[in-house]
């Protein structure tokens, strides 16, 4: 059987196609030729695995990861430990897919290809400090906002279908009240449906009060963590602890992985893409980017819109220049994330 000679300084690139279960990795020599495909367990034994499987080829420089902030997460951080450069990877290439079809091998290669030539470069988020542990209290926040919300519209519901006797004691009351108000309903035997319609609501009323306990642990939680990773932050005129958060998480805990603040603004959706032909000269909103940290943005500007004296006065100049409201709101939002750039914290 041919021996391979491998030569031990040569740079070796690869690329991985994650999985819930499996990892499959690709390795790629200087000039982008195929090495090998291998399979590997998603654990850490796995992991070392793959990396020495990689380092077999040549001396392993940098790793194109899919996934990296779902189930490439582990390897991601496995990856940096061992001192491996990781660049996150988006997608495949659909042209390549539309050729020669799909396949975990034919992804892992394309990951490693987009990161030697370039079309992927973006450094990963470590996801391993303060900032992980903020996105992480994010993600149980929202979804007890979210079912807070379906709690409250079914309890709405209710009373707005059950007995009279239950429609006028919920009747003309806010949303924090009427959920104390069912919450205390006591049932008693008798008429089937008042019972059943009456331990629904103090149910989903208990639900309510209890949801509402969770986030403001979930708030103070978040409230110290965003004062000790950048206390600068919340001194924004309308940045809060959760728009604070939020824009945190997008930047990630090494937020030195962006070159620039127009790196920044891309990553965030607000930087302008031209949009010219011929002689008109133009801009258009960017509808890519991280759309929270859009949103958050945008929170910030509405709220300066509102209440600053010196935003306020920006926008009628630029209004009576002929700009759109939707114009000034962009630029705007590109001014705020200058601002917020400069506080991110740095390594």
């Amino acid at each position: 059987m041919a021996m391979t000679i491998v030569e031990a300084g040569r740079p070796i690139t690869g690329g991985v196609d994650t999985h819930r279960d499996v990892h499959v990795a690709a390795a790629l020599d200087p000039l982008g030729g195929l090495l090998g495909v291998e399979s590997f367990e998603a654990t850490p034994i796995g992991y070392r695995s793959l990396v020495s499987w990689l380092s077999s080829f040549g001396n392993l420089t940098r790793v194109g990861v899919e996934g990296t902030g779902a189930y490439g997460a582990g390897l991601a951080r496995f990856l940096r430990r061992v001192g491996v450069e990781v660049i996150e990877v988006d997608r495949p290439n659909r042209q390549a897919r539309r050729h020669q079809g799909k396949s975990d091998g034919a992804d892992a290669v394309e990951a490693a290809r987009a990161v030697l030539s370039g079309r992927a470069s973006g450094v990963a988020k470590t996801r391993d400090g303060q900032v992980e542990a903020i996105r992480t209290l994010l993600v149980a926040k929202r979804s007890a906002r979210d079912a807070r919300i379906r709690a409250l519209n079914q309890i709405r519901h209710l009373s707005f279908t059950g007995p009279d006797e239950l429609r006028a004691r919920l009747k003309g009351l806010s949303s924090a009240a009427v959920a104390a108000k069912a919450a205390r309903l006591r049932a008693r035997r008798g008429d089937p449906v008042v019972f059943a319609t009456t331990v629904s609501l103090a149910t989903l009323g208990r639900r309510v009060l209890a949801l509402d306990d969770e986030t403001t642990r979930i708030d103070e939680l978040l409230g110290e963590l965003v004062a000790t990773t950048a206390p600068n932050l919340l001194e924004i005129y309308g940045v809060g602890v959760d728009t604070a958060a939020v824009l945190l998480v997008t930047a990630g805990d090494n937020p030195e992985r962006l070159r620039s603040e127009a790196a920044f603004a891309h990553l965030c959706g607000v930087s302008p893409v031209p949009a010219s032909s011929g002689k008109v000269q133009r801009n258009r909103l960017n509808r890519g980017g991280d759309r929270q940290a859009n949103q958050a943005l945008w929170r910030i500007v509405m709220t300066r819109m509102s209440f600053d004296p010196r935003t306020r006065a920006y926008v009628d100049r630029r209004t009576k220049e002929g700009r759109s409201k939707r114009e000034v709101i962009r630029i705007l939002k590109r001014y705020v994330v200058r601002e917020v750039y400069r506080q991110l914290p740095r390594a």
